[in-house]
């Protein structure tokens, strides 16, 4: 497994993510949302270098020039709720790309908060043999994210599989790294752990909640 952080060097991802931490900031839903497809524009630039790229000559109004287009559109993979404005910033990058769209959510609890993962909803293209992009800004323990990925194999293997997320937990990142050694992950920022809720510390509050508002 790859692991790939944009803030381990300060950047223009840094000040991005330091609004979606900062709680006197967050609980504005537009600007949240702005800011999430803005680090899902700048994650899908870093991702779009690792693809394969075909030489081509394109006429100008005054010549050729040498040109690159991808070999192959990858696959983007929409972890609903929460990941709807980062993986809009990937479509900004990759207009041509399919998309698939997943309803995952924490369904029954346990006395020890831990949870039970629904999948509601799966739309996919055929992944056999293609660059497949997960979206999930928020990596926590990589449990749903893992089953996601299960499910998805349904409508074939990819070639390749890259995860893409905001802040990734340590925890999270061994436990894709184990159940899914072939992942490429990028990451905004990488957060030490998780609180008995298993959320992310000190992470950003609930991504969907801050997105489109609390849910009953």
């Amino acid at each position: 497994m790859a692991l790939t952080v944009l803030t381990r060097q300060p950047s223009a991802a840094s000040p991005l993510l330091a609004a979606l931490r900062d709680k006197s900031l967050n609980t504005d839903p537009d600007r949240f949302r702005a800011n999430l497809r803005r680090l899902g524009m700048m994650t899908a630039y870093e991702i779009s270098k690792t693809l394969a790229y075909q030489a081509q000559q394109v006429e100008t109004p005054l010549g050729t020039a040498d040109a690159h287009t991808l070999a192959a559109q990858p696959v983007l993979a929409c972890l609903m709720r929460a990941a709807l404005p980062f993986y809009d910033g990937f479509l900004d990058v990759f207009p041509q790309a399919e998309s698939a769209f997943l309803g995952t959510y924490r369904a029954a609890h346990r006395p020890d908060h831990s949870f039970e993962i629904a999948t509601d909803y799966l739309a996919s293209p055929s992944l056999e043999g293609r660059d497949l992009i997960l979206c999930d800004p928020m990596l926590a323990t990589g449990k749903s994210l893992v089953l996601n990925y299960q499910a998805l194999l349904e409508h074939g293997t990819p070639r390749s599989l890259t995860v893409a997320c905001v802040v990734a937990a340590e925890p999270g990142i061994e436990y894709v790294a184990h159940s899914l050694p072939q992942a490429k992950i990028f990451a905004v920022a990488v957060d030490a752990a998780l609180n008995g809720h298993f959320y992310i510390v000190p992470g950003l509050g609930d991504a969907g909640d801050l997105a489109f508002g609390p849910k009953l």
